[in-house]
């Protein structure tokens, strides 16, 4: 008996320092999931870019992030559109059930077109330490013929609260001179916690100016 009772509270303290460790993590850890293994009521559209899985309080999580790439018109004129997605699922009743879920799109557009995902930039957190992951998302849109500024936005959600920073990405006009960079934050970012807030400035400050291939 005396043996069972020093078992039990070792196991009790290990669970308890494991919570903690849990907790105290800012980076919550997930792994990618190959497509051939997605729960069948798990739908996309387009491209896969990211599908990953983790484990919070909330349970089994599961995120899908695809684009469709520029899509031709079927009328035969020169307009293209091009769509985002990217879903949240959580296990629930022995089946994965939406949480939330995103679509942005640029639609018959005649120039040049762009809806794409940031590389690099999709990021499941912690960084409240509740044990709840935060899923970053960021990407950009645009339907122009020129060099100006793409709209550009990050999407953050934590549980079904979603958080965003909108504005435009930063372009060189010259060797001097600039355009874009501005964004602006809504409600839940500013009265959100504050690590929120500079990750996600962090985040745009490395990710504004405008790439070229």
């Amino acid at each position: 008996m005396y043996a069972m009772g020093i078992n039990k509270q070792i196991l009790i303290f290990f669970l308890f320092w494991l919570s903690g460790f849990l907790i105290g993590q800012t980076e919550m850890k997930s792994t990618s999931i190959s497509l051939n293994k997605l729960p069948a009521e798990i739908k996309y559209d387009g491209k896969v870019v990211n599908a990953v899985e983790w484990i919070d309080k909330n349970g089994k999580n599961i995120v899908v992030v695809t684009e469709t790439g520029i899509i031709e018109s079927k009328s035969g004129d020169d307009n293209k559109s091009a769509s985002l997605f990217a879903a949240h699922y959580i296990f629930s009743k022995n089946k994965y059930a939406l949480n939330w879920k995103i679509n942005d799109f640029v639609k018959d557009c005649p120039v040049d077109i762009e809806a794409n995902f940031i590389p690099n930039t999709f990021q499941i957190t912690d960084l409240n330490k509740d044990s709840v992951a935060e899923v970053w998302l960021m990407y950009k849109t645009a339907c122009h013929g020129d060099v100006s500024p793409c709209a550009m936005k990050i999407i953050m959600h934590q549980g079904k609260i979603k958080f965003a920073f909108r504005g435009r990405n930063k372009v060189k006009i010259s060797e001097t001179e600039t355009e874009g960079g501005e964004y602006t934050e809504d409600k839940a970012f500013l009265e959100g916690p504050k690590q929120f807030r500079d990750f996600a400035k962090k985040l745009w400050e490395q990710n504004m100016l405008q790439k070229w291939e």
